[in-house]
């Protein structure tokens, strides 16, 4: 299943092959996601919130730290996800949300998963139905399996800041420094480099094209034969650096540093640039 799927390729689905959809809007001033899913969503979308199923508690490892395997299996279970089936996630936004989502089931070692490209507002663009109805699926049978995705460590973060390509995926103001909203400290990690996740999709909302994609990516020092990562604030936007990287077509699965800058502000002992240079 590739990483991106458009409106019409989700409802062309058979209706004996149709994907568990996932709805997992969120926003961090809100209001909040399940209040915009009980107003309308596709037919058959189950919402999952992100702070309580994608996630575990913030703490120590940041704000968004990976959820326990028990309990993110059973949420997806919960949420009907079976073994061997597609998933589709949306979300509302950029796509970010859904793309934490989209890897969150690959780390767990689910393959069939996709970023619907545009997310709510695209479905709604194209007159596809939507309703208030919210469904009761049957358990799911997901057995979560760790490790399907690359996940950095504080240190792997450092250490590919300055071996490899790690993409800080923030804002640029919040990458230099000038403002920190959210956590303890500003700027970021040495030798990160600045790649905005809103430049992974177009004014519509649909995520770029492959070519686009890469050409980004090149112009930012990445090449074929460099490994890259990603963070962010909390490990969420991180997420769709690594889906925009699968779609770019290059050829290793970025390694996602979920503790993102929540985690690494957290501890003084570790460096932080400002302004624009890497540092």
């Amino acid at each position: 299943m590739r990483p991106l799927i458009s409106p019409t390729g989700l409802a062309a689905f058979p209706a004996d092959r149709r994907p568990v959809v996932l709805d997992v809007r969120w926003r961090l001033g809100g209001p909040p996601g399940a209040e915009s899913y009980r107003e309308g969503h596709l037919p058959g979308a189950v919402f999952v919130d992100l702070d309580t199923a994608l996630a575990a508690p913030p703490g120590e490892g940041g704000r968004h730290p990976l959820p326990e395997p028990a309990d993110l299996q059973r949420a997806l279970r919960d949420a009907g996800v079976r073994a061997g089936w597609p998933v589709v996630v949306y979300d509302d936004a950029d796509g970010s949300v859904a793309a934490r989502a989209w890897w969150l089931l690959r780390w767990a070692g689910h393959a069939e998963v996709a970023v619907l490209d545009g997310g709510y507002a695209a479905w709604q663009a194209e007159d596809r139905p939507v309703t208030a109805e919210v469904p009761s699926p049957e358990p799911g049978d997901i057995e979560v399996r760790p490790g399907g995705m690359p996940v950095l460590t504080a240190e792997d973060a450092a250490a590919l800041a300055h071996d490899g390509v790690l993409f800080d995926a923030r804002a640029h103001q919040r990458y230099t420094g000038e403002t920190e909203p959210v956590d303890p400290r500003a700027g970021h990690i040495p030798g990160a480099v600045n790649a905005p996740s809103s430049g992974h999709v177009g004014a519509d909302g649909r995520w770029r094209s492959p070519v686009e994609l890469a050409e980004r990516f090149a112009e930012l020092g990445l090449d074929a034969d460099t490994p890259a990562g990603a963070y962010c604030g909390s490990g969420v936007t991180a997420s769709s650096v690594v889906l925009a990287l699968e779609v770019a077509g290059h050829p290793k699965p970025a390694a996602l540093y979920a503790g993102s800058w929540s985690h690494w502000s957290r501890d003084p002992h570790r460096p932080a640039a400002t302004g624009s240079d890497r540092g």
